[in-house]
């Protein structure tokens, strides 16, 4: 099958590992914002801020950081579509059993396999269940779960797979740093980040809000709540968009951001080669704190 065929509806939702479940859930339900609908189930949380089953998922135990990122292809023709290019290509993929498709709430078919460069579990599927519930925002208004950023040592390497096995594209990259892309033909200009570093690790997990004034509103309550602000309020100039970087209790970097630029399907604009400079990272020239993007592992798929 053609690499055209395979095309994604978004990033489905991510799995992280943590070292102390009630503490994070008292933290991304109530400092955050997102939604429990029941209670965690063999040392496993399913939150959300969508109308979907989960668009996070906490799992108490390994190193705190990254356990799974899962992509929520367009259609059934597009997974399999997926499959047969991994496999024609070298790489091994696993079924995500009928038990396991029916704990997540994803529709049967669903495989993995280990993304090549930083070991990282990628998992894909079609569907996902509904919620009992809509979503409704309390403090902050989340649109929606944003992007992933992963370091790698291998930068080149990580791009071409993602490009050439996957069918991502690049938006931008800062050169020598971090290359921006989107999961083709979602249009936000990035879903997925690709960080330059000496291991591979997290970086950050996003949330993009429906205001600026989420943001604003979320630096006063962080600071009444204890919770570290690593980096902004400030401007990306790669996608336009607001940011706010925070850590979680396991000092994982969040972000909140809220505007992105979004690319047509059809003859959209080139990828642009920006400087390495703290401008090309921020119109207002802030300088994140070091912790920011430091405190993250990759849970290497078996």
């Amino acid at each position: 099958m053609a690499i055209e065929e395979i095309r994604f509806r978004r990033l489905g939702y991510v799995a992280l590992n943590v070292s102390d479940l009630p503490a994070s859930r008292e933290f991304y339900e109530n400092i955050v914002g997102l939604k429990v609908d029941r209670e965690p189930e063999g040392g496993e949380l399913f939150l959300r801020c969508s109308d979907r089953h989960h668009d996070l998922l906490l799992h108490e135990g390994g190193s705190p950081g990254i356990k799974r990122i899962a992509w929520q292809m367009e259609s059934e023709a597009a997974l399999r579509a997926l499959r047969s290019h991994f496999t024609a290509s070298g790489f091994a993929c696993s079924d995500v059993s009928d038990e396991e498709c029916a704990r997540l709430r994803i529709g049967a078919g669903a495989f993995r396999m280990s993304e090549p460069t930083t070991g990282a579990c990628f998992e894909f599927y079609v569907t996902m269940a509904e919620a009992p519930s809509l979503f409704v925002p309390t403090h902050t208004k989340i649109a929606r779960l944003g992007h992933v950023v992963v370091t790698t040592p291998d930068r080149p390497q990580m791009e071409d797979f993602l490009v050439n096995q996957m069918n991502f594209r690049v938006s931008d990259r800062i050169d020598g740093m971090v290359t921006f892309m989107r999961c083709f033909p979602n249009p936000y200009h990035h879903s997925f980040g690709v960080g330059a570093a000496p291991k591979a690790g997290l970086n950050h997990l996003n949330f993009m809000v429906t205001d600026l004034a989420d943001i604003g509103k979320a630096t006063n309550r962080f600071k009444q709540n204890g919770v570290e602000i690593v980096y902004g309020i400030g401007k990306h100039p790669p996608s336009e968009s607001y940011f706010l970087y925070f850590l979680d209790p396991d000092g994982l970097t969040l972000e909140y951001s809220f505007g992105m630029e979004e690319f047509a399907e059809v003859a959209p604009r080139a990828p642009r080669d920006l400087p390495a400079s703290l401008e090309s990272v921020d119109y207002w020239g802030g300088i994140p704190d070091p912790r920011s993007g430091k405190g993250g592992e990759i849970e290497r798929m078996i």
